[in-house]
């Protein structure tokens, strides 16, 4: 299983997301973001193209789609909370929004 992230290893990791408009949820249990593109067949690719690396990772978002936006909830629900899978799949997702 992988370990949560916690403390300074934690808010570093945090830090690059945050600027990137990512944001913990009520409880810290997850990080969230919205992305908003053009139109539905730009989010869709965006969808298309997280869903084969997160199928390559094991690691799913929980996400919600409605017409041109994106909406992306990241946790490891077998820790219980953030873990470095959440951090490099956040990475990974800013990535694919960029080439939509």
């Amino acid at each position: 299983m992988t370990e949560l992230l916690k403390g300074t290893a934690r808010d570093k990791a945090l830090a690059p997301l945050v600027a990137q408009g990512w944001t913990e949820n009520s409880d810290g249990t997850a990080i969230e973001k919205r992305f908003v593109f053009r139109n539905f067949v730009e989010a869709f690719a965006f969808m298309t193209r997280v869903a084969l690396l997160a199928e390559k990772r094991d690691h799913h978002p929980d996400w919600r789609n409605v017409y041109r936006t994106v909406e992306v909830t990241l946790s490891t629900h077998d820790a219980g909370g953030l873990t470095v899978k959440d951090i490099e799949l956040a990475q990974k997702m800013n990535e694919a929004a960029a080439y939509v």
